[in-house]
């Protein structure tokens, strides 16, 4: 399977600088951030998607994934009518990347959306995107991220009442730890999602919170051997991707999380 990054506390000051390192560094693919092709309050225009594919195939790079920077805490109507929308913006500039994985959020906690209707309102909204996930042949990969979809309950609660190819995982090795759970509960945490994985963030460090340390893969505390063998078990088929948040140069420390899963996980 391939190997690849996110552009995220990455080398390269712009996206060609990226795309370029990870070529030079021996990766295959990279998740492309939404900034890179939809930036922060701008207007929607396919011109950056179209540029961003053309210097991806310049390198011989291709996009595992991008970036949607979505957010499914929402019961409201017209909340979900916007965010619906929007995501479907979002996938034609996957489509134009020529990658299948949005890279979904669960998102934000808010007042208006109690703890136990967190999986519900997720759920609502990946539901609602599917009759074009399905007809644009994406899929949405929610990242565990933050402090609601870190939750491995509302997480799994909300892919069980989805229950759709459409909507799956995007495994962040670290964040699960750092979200409070304890590393000795991880293997079962990572058991119980793996059959919804779409896509990965391989990531190690120590602690949770504020005393979270990021470190590159093999150095720290996650039980990443485990992933790997939870992955292979229920036949996953997408990319290893890195993600690195350590002290000291990145490109350095992308390097060696490249080195480790060319060593640990299967080509």
């Amino acid at each position: 399977m391939p190997f690849g990054q996110i552009h995220y506390n990455a080398p390269g000051d712009t996206f060609e600088e990226f795309v370029e390192y990870v070529a030079d560094t021996g990766f295959d693919c990279i998740e492309v951030m939404l900034a890179d092709v939809w930036p922060q309050d701008a207007e929607y225009n396919e011109d950056l998607a179209h540029e961003a594919k053309a210097i991806l195939e310049a390198h011989g790079i291709f996009a595992s994934a991008l970036t949607a920077n979505n957010d499914f805490v929402q019961l409201d109507a017209a909340a979900i009518k916007a965010q619906v929308e929007r995501m479907q913006q979002v996938a034609q500039l996957a489509v134009i990347l020529d990658t299948d994985v949005l890279r979904t959020e669960g998102g934000q906690p808010k007042d208006e959306v109690p703890e136990e209707k967190l999986a519900e309102a997720i759920a609502g909204c990946l539901n609602a995107c599917l009759p074009f996930c399905q007809s644009m042949g994406v899929k949405m990969a929610v990242d565990n991220h933050g402090v609601v979809s870190n939750d491995p309950v509302v997480m799994l609660g909300a892919l069980e009442t989805v229950a759709s190819p459409y909507a799956g995982s995007n495994l962040d090795t670290m964040n699960y730890r750092w979200w409070g759970n304890a590393v000795e509960d991880l293997p079962r945490i990572y058991k119980d999602i793996a059959p919804y994985v779409l896509h990965t963030h391989m990531k190690d460090g120590t602690g949770s919170r504020g005393d979270y340390q990021g470190m590159s893969l093999g150095q720290g505390e996650i039980p990443l051997q485990v992933v790997i063998d939870e992955l292979v078990a229920v036949n996953y088929q997408g990319v290893w991707c890195a993600e690195w948040e350590g002290k000291g140069d990145k490109g350095e420390g992308y390097a060696a999380c490249l080195a480790w899963m060319k060593e640990n996980c299967p080509g």
